[in-house]
């Protein structure tokens, strides 16, 4: 591999020099993180980029995405806007872990059983000569059978296949500190004592998205679900009685909570001004299509709580898991306080006359610091 200082690039993927500043730092070509690595394997097809944005608490840590994007520029940005929400992910959790993120390009054959093996065994090795920068666990696109194969090439991975009280899919886990912070924005923001009858509308039912519906459908909520897979709407609507929009059209529907639990970028500003929802509290990352969206919809009224605050459930789990502390009962109960950080920040935008959005980041920005022993 090849270090360029002067970009602090790691690099052994040739089209990493061909991308402007701008595409390899974000808007304005501001450096604002610590190291790209960049990383191809000829032998499996294996194209894998590790963004590391912050190690000011610890070693970088963040979930492996496994995606068809549609340009390397496009890859790229979706690891740096990734990581640098790992770094707020895992202040605000107040966990001893910097932000990182790694994405695969997936291949448009996609490959199964021994290619899928080789590809994320290339990937472990390359995630081993590292270092231990950076920690990675499974997320959109990848699963515990994945990191067991990364894990036998790195010790630096989470998130493996369940071993008593550790391990196993964290989603139910990233489920339930969004179901918490409902919970809690439902009670201060709507005066409501439980969430029996509260419209809610999921917009995507993958894993976490289908263990949120769970949830809130066991506390009483009345669902609206959306999601791009007939059979996994139609089961919905089966299991929990939801009503089915489409995927266009979910975030406009008559709820009082919309939960984008899709990939990111759901909302614009087509999106917020059509929106009837008086909360958004959702499980996918990166939510805004831009910084201004937040504001945007603090004008309508519409409280929007931060993504990076209360999807923290998922790498609570893996980073507990990593550092072997806590059993199941107190992972969860670290879990559940996303619902007393979600009150917390309620009462701080009240208090400073702030946007969810802008009172979430200061919040972490100012934790981005070592923590005490």
């Amino acid at each position: 591999m090849n270090y360029d200082a002067a970009k602090h690039v790691l690099t052994e993927y040739p089209q990493a020099a061909e991308l402007p500043a701008a595409k390899l730092f974000g808007v304005g070509g501001e450096r604002d993180h610590e190291t790209i690595a960049l990383h191809t394997d000829p032998d499996t097809g294996l194209k894998a980029i590790v963004a590391i944005h912050s190690r000011a608490r610890g070693p970088a840590f963040g979930g492996c995405r496994y995606w068809h994007y549609v340009s390397d520029a496009a890859a790229l940005q979706d690891a740096l806007r990734l990581s640098q929400g790992m770094s707020l992910k895992n202040a605000l959790a107040d966990l001893p872990f910097g932000g990182g993120k790694s994405v695969i390009l997936r291949p448009h054959t996609v490959p199964q059983g021994a290619p899928r093996e080789a590809l994320f065994a290339a990937f472990g090795k390359f995630i081993e000569s590292l270092n231990g920068a950076y920690l990675t666990a499974e997320d959109v696109g990848t699963t515990v059978t994945d990191m067991a194969v990364v894990r036998r090439h790195t010790r630096f991975v989470s998130g493996l296949p369940r071993e008593g009280e550790f391990g196993g899919d964290p989603s139910p886990k990233t489920a339930l500190g969004v179901f918490s912070a409902i919970e809690v924005s439902a009670r201060k923001l709507l005066g409501r004592a439980s969430l029996e009858g509260l419209r809610v509308g999921v917009q995507g039912l993958g894993s976490v998205g289908w263990a949120l519906s769970q949830l809130l459908a066991d506390a009483g909520a009345v669902l609206t679900v959306a999601d791009l897979r007939a059979e996994r709407v139609a089961e919905a609507r089966e299991r929990f009685g939801a009503t089915v929009a489409c995927v266009d059209d979910i975030l406009r529907a008559s709820v009082d909570v919309i939960a984008p639990c899709a990939l990111g970028g759901a909302l614009d500003a087509a999106s917020v001004d059509a929106m009837a929802a008086t909360i958004v509290a959702g499980a996918a990352n990166n939510q805004l299509q831009h910084a201004g969206i937040g504001d945007r919809l603090h004008a309508r009224g519409i409280y929007y709580a931060p993504d990076f605050l209360i999807n923290a459930g998922g790498i609570v789990s893996v980073a507990r898991e990593w550092l072997g502390e806590g059993d199941e009962t107190n992972v969860t109960r670290e879990v559940l306080r996303i619902g007393d950080r979600m009150a917390e920040l309620i009462e701080r935008t009240r208090a400073n006359g702030t946007t969810p959005a802008f009172e979430a980041e200061s919040w972490a920005r100012a934790k981005l610091v070592r923590p005490q022993a």
